[in-house]
C-alpha cells in the first residue's frame, strides 16, 4: 500500500536463538477433539453448500459433482491439511512450545459463491450448457492458482508494509458478511433448532465451563441440534431413503479436456480472474496475519505457494473450487486445537467426498444444527480485529470493514431483484434512491472489496498515526488500482473508475498538505496489546510483532 516502510506495529529481530524442542509434542490433545468436530462441521457445511450450488444453480449433472468434483476436493483436503500439520509441528519445534495451532484448510464460503455466481452462472445462462460453465470454472480456478503463486513472492512485502488493522479489518468484513450472516439467517429460519446449538457452542468455546466427561462441544452441539430437528419433524425419512440409494464411491479423475477447453477461451475470464486472484492471495495474507495475531507466526510464502499449487492441481482433476487456508485459525486455537485437528478434519471430510456420502448427510443433519459453528467463527474473527490492534486503530478496522459490507449488501439487492424477474439496471438508480437504496454507491464501494478494504484501512491507519506522507502514497496506490479497475469498478480495464481515482488523488493531496503542518507529540495508541515473541526462523523477511488474543482459555485445555 505504501513505499514508506517505517514500522507501525512491527518489530525487527536482530538476534536469533537456537530452536528449543518442547518437552513433548503430542499428536493429539483433548483440545484437538473439540477443534476437530468444530472444523469438520465447518467444512461439512461448505461442501454441502458447494454441492447444492453446483447441481441446483449451474445444473452440473449430480453424477459429475459427486463422482468428479467432490473426489478431487477430497484429495486436496487430505493433502493440504497434512501439509499444514507438518508446517505447524515444524513451527512448534523451532519455537520450543506445544501451543502451536495448525492452519485450517478447505473450500471457503466467499470463493464458492464467487466461482458459482460470478464465473459459472453467467456462462450457463448465456449458453445453457453446464459443461461449458464447469469448464470456465476450472480455467478460472487454474488462473487463481497461478496468481496466488505469483503473490507468494510479492505477498510478504505487501504484508510487511500494510498495517495490521487494515488486514484484520478486511478479514473481519469477509467473516461478518460472507461467513456469519447467511448462517445467522439460516438459524433464525428454525430458531428452535439453531439457538440451543449456538448456546452450547458459545458456552463451550468462550467460557471455562466444562462438560461432564469432557464431551467435545462440537459433537454435543450437533447431536442436540439433530435430535431436536428430527423430533420436531424438521427432517424427512423418505429423503434419507432416496439419498441412500444414490451413494456411490468416486475416485479422482483427470479432467484436462474440460480444463483446456476453458483455457482456450480464457480472455473473457481475465476480467474476473485477475482481481479475484488478487482477492485470494490478499485474503490468505490476512488469514496468516490473523494467525500471527493469535500467536502463531507462519511463513506467508509457504502458505501462498501451497494454496496456489492446490488450486492448479484441483482444476486439473475437475474441481472449480480452489482450496485455501481458512478464516478461523484463532477460533480453533481458542477451542484447544493444536497440530492434529486439521488433518483429522480434512481426512474425515475427504473420505466422505470419496464415498459419496454428502447426498445422504444433507438429509440426516439439519442445516440449522450445523451452521452455528460458522456464526461462531464470524463472531471470533470480528472480535479479534479489534482486540489485536492498538485501540486508536479500531477506527481503521471499521474503515476496512466497509467495502465487504457494501459488497454483501449489493449481492442481497441483486439476488432479490433477480428473484423478482428484474435487475438494478431495469429498476433504475433513481427509483432505488427514492426507496432509500444507494445502489450505485454501494456497488462502487464494494467492487474489489478485499483490496479496497486494505487500501482504506491502510490510509486511515497512517492518518491516525500522523504519517501523512505514507497516507498520501497509500492514496496514490488506491488511485492507480481504481483507474485500472482492480477496485471500485465492474471490470478490469483502462480508465475503469476515473472519478474514484481522482477522489483518491485529492485525498492524497490533502494528506500531503497536512504533512507540512506541525503535528505535535504523537498520540500514543494505548493500551497496546501484550506481545509474544516471533519465530526467529519460520517467518517472512521482516518479522512481525504478534499479540495474544484475549479470549479465555477453553475448557478442554
Amino acid at each position: 500500500m505504501s513505499v514508506d516502510t517505517t514500522p507501525t506495529e512491527h518489530t525487527e529481530h536482530t538476534e536469533h536463538t537456537e530452536p528449543v524442542a518442547p518437552p513433548a509434542l503430542p499428536w493429539w490433545t483433548r483440545g484437538d477433539t473439540n477443534a476437530f468436530f468444530g472444523l469438520s462441521f465447518n467444512i461439512l457445511v461448505n461442501v454441502l453448500t458447494l454441492t447444492t450450488l453446483s447441481i441446483a444453480v449451474v445444473k452440473i449433472p449430480s453424477g459429475d459433482v459427486l463422482g468428479t468434483v467432490l473426489p478431487a476436493l477430497g484429495v486436496a483436503l487430505v493433502l493440504g491439511n497434512l501439509y499444514y500439520m507438518v508446517l505447524a509441528r515444524r513451527l512448534a519445534r523451532r519455537e520450543g512450545r506445544d501451543t502451536v495451532t495448525a492452519l485450517p484448510y478447505g473450500p471457503s464460503v466467499p470463493h464458492m459463491f464467487i466461482v458459482v455466481f460470478v464465473v459459472m452462472l453467467p456462462i450457463y445462462l448465456k449458453t445453457n450448457d453446464p459443461l461449458a460453465a464447469w469448464s470456465a470454472g476450472l480455467a478460472w480456478a487454474f488462473m487463481i492458482g497461478v496468481i496466488v503463486m505469483i503473490g507468494a513472492f510479492v505477498g510478504p512485502f505487501i504484508r510487511r508494509i500494510t498495517p495490521r488493522a487494515a488486514m484484520l479489518g478486511t478479514l473481519a468484513g469477509i467473516s461478518i458478511t460472507f461467513i456469519a450472516m447467511r448462517p445467522a439467517a439460516q438459524m433464525w429460519e428454525a430458531a428452535w433448532i439453531g439457538l440451543p446449538v449456538l448456546a452450547i457452542i458459545l458456552i463451550g468455546f468462550f467460557t471455562d465451563v466444562k462438560l461432564p466427561g469432557n464431551v467435545p462441544v462440537g459433537l454435543l452441539a450437533l447431536l442436540v441440534g439433530t435430535a431436536i430437528g428430527w423430533i420436531g419433524g424438521y427432517m424427512s425419512v423418505p429423503d434419507v431413503t432416496q439419498a441412500a440409494h444414490d451413494i456411490a464411491i468416486g475416485l479422482p479423475d483427470l479432467r484436462l479436456d474440460l480444463l483446456f477447453d476453458g483455457l482456450g477461451n480464457l480472455a473473457p475470464l481475465l476480467a474476473t480472474a485477475i482481481p479475484l486472484g488478487v482477492y485470494n492471495f490478499t485474503e490468505a495474507m490476512s488469514n496468516v496475519e490473523s494467525a500471527a495475531a493469535a500467536g502463531d507466526n507462519y511463513n506467508l510464502r509457504s502458505v501462498l505457494l501451497a494454496d496456489g499449487f492446490g488450486a492448479i492441481i484441483g482444476s486439473g482433476f475437475g474441481s472449480p473450487f480452489p482450496p485455501a487456508v481458512y478464516i478461523g485459525h484463532p477460533g480453533w486455537k481458542d477451542a484447544g486445537g493444536r497440530t492434529g485437528y486439521s488433518l483429522a478434519s480434512g481426512a474425515a471430510i475427504g473420505l466422505m467426498c470419496l464415498l459419496g456420502l454428502f447426498g445422504i448427510l444433507a438429509t440426516i443433519l439439519p442445516i440449522p444444527a450445523i451452521v452455528p459453528i460458522l456464526l461462531y467463527i464470524g463472531l471470533l474473527i470480528g472480535a479479534q480485529a479489534f482486540q489485536a490492534v492498538p485501540r486508536l486503530h479500531a477506527v481503521a478496522v471499521v474503515a476496512a470493514l466497509l467495502p465487504n459490507l457494501a459488497e454483501w449488501g449489493v449481492g442481497q439487492i441483486d439476488n432479490a431483484l433477480s428473484a423478482a424477474g428484474t435487475s438494478a439496471d431495469k429498476v433504475g438508480a433513481g427509483a432505488l434512491n427514492q426507496a432509500g437504496v444507494v445502489y450505485d454507491g454501494l456497488k462502487t464501494l464494494g467492487s474489489g472489496a478485499v483490496l479496497a478494504g486494505l487500501v482504506l484501512g491502510t490510509i486511515v491507519t497512517f492518518i491516525l498515526d500522523k504519517r501523512f506522507v505514507a497516507a498520501a502514497v497509500a492514496s496514490a496506490t488506491g488511485a492507480v488500482l481504481s483507474f485500472v479497475g482492480l477496485i471500485h469498478a465492474a471490470e478490469v480495464e483502462w480508465a475503469a473508475a476515473p472519478k474514484v481515482a481522482l477522489g483518491y488523488l485529492f485525498l492524497g493531496l490533502v494528506c500531503l498538505a497536512y504533512s507540512f503542518l506541525p503535528t505535535g507529540t504523537p498520540k500514543p495508541a494505548v493500551p497496546e496489546p501484550d506481545s509474544t515473541p516471533d519465530s526467529p526462523k519460520d517467518q517472512d523477511p521482516a518479522p512481525r510483532q504478534t499479540v495474544e488474543t484475549v479470549a479465555p482459555e477453553p475448557a478442554t485445555e
